[in-house]
Parts: C-alpha cells; sequence; structure tokens
C-alpha cells in the first residue's frame, strides 16, 4: 500500500500501577519501532490474544466487532493508523464487502485488539508521515 508502513505488534508494556501502558509497533522490514499509549482493559485483552490464552465464554467488544462486521457480509482486512493529532493517534478499521473498501474510524488500540483476535493476525498499517514522526 503506497505510503503506508507495514508495522507488527513488537511488545507490550503492562503497568498495574497505572491506567497507561504502551504497545510497541515495529516495521515489519526494517528494525524502527513507536511507542502508543494505550488503556488497561485493552492492553489486557491484546495480551490475552497475543499469549494465544483461552478466549473468554462470552464475546468481548472486539470480538463482537468481528461478529458484527461478518455478519453483515464484511471482511474484516486491516488496520491503518492515518493521523496524529492534538496529542492523539487515529486510525481505521478497513472492511473489505463487495469489493468495497470501507474505513470505519477506530482508536489504535481497539483496531489492533481486533487484529490480534484473528489466527493470522491482521496487517497493521501506519502512514508514511505518522511512522517518520515517531519512530526510533
Amino acid at each position: 500500500m503506497a505510503d503506508l508502513v507495514h508495522v507488527q505488534l513488537a511488545r507490550i508494556v503492562k503497568n498495574d500501577l497505572t491506567d497507561k501502558q504502551l504497545i510497541y509497533l515495529k516495521e515489519v522490514d526494517g528494525d524502527r519501532q513507536f511507542p502508543i499509549v494505550i488503556g488497561f482493559f485493552e492492553a489486557t485483552n491484546i495480551d490475552l490474544r497475543v499469549t494465544h490464552a483461552e478466549r473468554p465464554p462470552r464475546p468481548l467488544t472486539h470480538d463482537l466487532i468481528s461478529g458484527v462486521a461478518q455478519s453483515l457480509g464484511a471482511k474484516v482486512d486491516s488496520v491503518v493508523i492515518n493521523n496524529f493529532e492534538d496529542d492523539i493517534f487515529y486510525a481505521v478499521l478497513r472492511l473489505i464487502r463487495n469489493g468495497e473498501t470501507i474505513d470505519v474510524d477506530a482508536r489504535p488500540s481497539d483496531a489492533i485488539a481486533v487484529a490480534v483476535s484473528f489466527r493470522p493476525i491482521l496487517p497493521i498499517w501506519v502512514s508514511q508521515e505518522v511512522f517518520d514522526r515517531f519512530a526510533q
């Protein structure tokens, strides 16, 4: 995808003493990475999915999102972190239905939680501008 950097979830840093957790996204074809601050619930859910822990007996919100998309005939395709403004990262959950791309506004943490609930994990993309601004 033009002007997008393919990234993967590199690590999750959880701290029980604060509500702010970190996830690090690393470029697939390189060594640069950058952190995103997320909430405790999202970090816990992402961590559970990545470590292949058992799914809860009832769907979580991220499971619900996937189920709704599927019920409406859409395929959850990928995550795109597309902007950073006023100290906030912005993302879309990209769906495909009948050959049409539908971008649904989402918090990056929620979109990534959806992505890691799939096997294999769905692709995560970051706009080149955002990646270049924060990558180390």
